[in-house]
Order: C-alpha cells, then structure tokens, then sequence
C-alpha cells in the first residue's frame, strides 16, 4: 500500500553558511547528489506516492530541481511558505493533506529508517504522532564531580558516557494531530509535541537502532560525504 509524506525544506540552514547562501540546505550535494534526491529516492523506493515539499528560502531552486517529481516516479506538490512557520507550522495550511496516516521529515536527513515500518508500527499503536529515536551517547571530555551541599565530594566520574534518545526529525503523523497546529502561525515541533501531552494525546517513540545522521552542522555534512561510498547499498539510493 502507498503513503504521502510531507517534506520540510524551507529553513535557511544558517548553520552551514556560507554553501546556504547560494543553494537551501537539502540541495546541498552528497557526493554530487542532492541530500533531497537521496530522500526522494528512498520515499519512493519504499511506495511513496505523493510528496508535499514544503519550501521556503530559495525555494524556487527546490521546485526547479525536483519539478513534479516524474524522474522518481512521485506525484510532487509544493506548499510555499511566504513567511517562516517553524517546523510544523505549514501543516494547517496544506490542503489537501493526506487523510491517513502520513510521513513528516526534514529534507536534510540520511538514514535507512524504514518509513513502511515506522507507518505500520505507528498505525498498530493509538498514538497520533510517532516519533522516529535514535540512541545517541555523548562523553563529556571532563572530569565529573558529584558533591553534596557542603562541598563534600561523593563521586568523581572520569569523562562519563551520557545516552539520549533523540528525535531523527522523521514522525508518522494522524490527520487528526493537525488539529492542534495554530492556521498560519509559527510552530516546532517541540511545542506542538507540549499540547499533545497536555491535551492527553498519544504520542510514542519508535527506535531505530542502524544508520542515521542529520546533515545540520558543517562536520555533519562533511560526514556524509565521507560515509556515504560506504553506506550507500545500505540507504539504497
């Protein structure tokens, strides 16, 4: 059975300025690709249909890039946002949007995450929104003191290991959970993620334990052009 997603591509992606001040961050090139075609790849690879891009600063570029979306076998429709809505805020104004459950994702990630089983795993559960987890452990490069009120030292932990589990940017998305984004008013995630669980509303992670890498910072980027010959069969694209 086939899925829609809706692509986020509308940042500016200061983080990795100055390749954003002439291209948007998810035309940015993986070994001479576009991180946007290795996403579009997947999608379609795994029975995408229909792909909403929502796109923003440098837009134009994006929508002269992916056209209607023919060279990937997807119907490809764009939102235009004339003013920045977060990362979520698009959602209330696309129309149509998908009646079933449907992918969201930042057009800036590379991972072999299986959207067909993220949506499967999500459509089984009674949550509203899914979000896709990874593991991540962070090493504090110092020295850790734990003491009490006094000074009194109770523990010293040598450069200790720390693990999160951290949202991929990737969410399997109810029609319904678009109720609670605000018409044409700014929204992350984040906060749409606070008046879910405010409003008593199912929300649920789903871990994926294999390749994941999100391209925001410049050592990321530089990164995936350094994996990607190797991890290329994996993402199959």
């Amino acid at each position: 059975m086939s899925f829609e997603a809706v692509v986020l591509a509308g940042g500016k992606g200061t983080r990795l300025s100055p390749y954003t001040y002439v291209l948007p961050k998810p035309l940015l090139p993986i070994e001479q690709r576009p991180i946007l075609d290795l996403v579009l790849t997947r999608l379609a690879r795994e029975g995408c249909s229909r792909v909403i891009l929502a796109v923003g600063y440098l837009g134009h570029l994006i929508e002269t890039y992916c056209g209607t979306g023919e060279r990937w076998g997807l119907r490809i429709e764009y939102f235009r946002e004339e003013q920045p809505l977060g990362t979520v805020g698009a959602l209330a104004l696309i129309d149509p949007l998908p009646t079933s459950p449907f992918v969201v994702m930042n057009g800036d990630v590379l991972t072999d995450l299986s959207f067909r089983e993220l949506l499967d795993a999500h459509t089984r559960s009674d949550a509203e929104i899914s979000i896709a987890s990874f593991r991540r452990t962070v090493r504090d490069e110092l020295g850790v003191l734990e003491v009490d009120e006094a000074g009194r030292l109770l523990a010293y932990r040598e450069k200790p290991e720390h693990e999160y589990l951290v949202s991929m940017g990737i969410y399997a998305f109810n029609p319904s959970a678009v109720d609670l984004v605000p018409w044409g008013e700014r929204l992350d995630f984040p906060d749409l993620v606070h008046r879910m669980l405010a409003a008593g509303r199912g929300v649920r992670s789903h871990i994926h334990a294999e390749y994941w890498l999100d391209i925001g910072r410049h050592d990321d980027f530089a990164r995936a052009n350094e994996e990607f010959a190797s991890i290329r069969e994996r993402l199959g694209v």
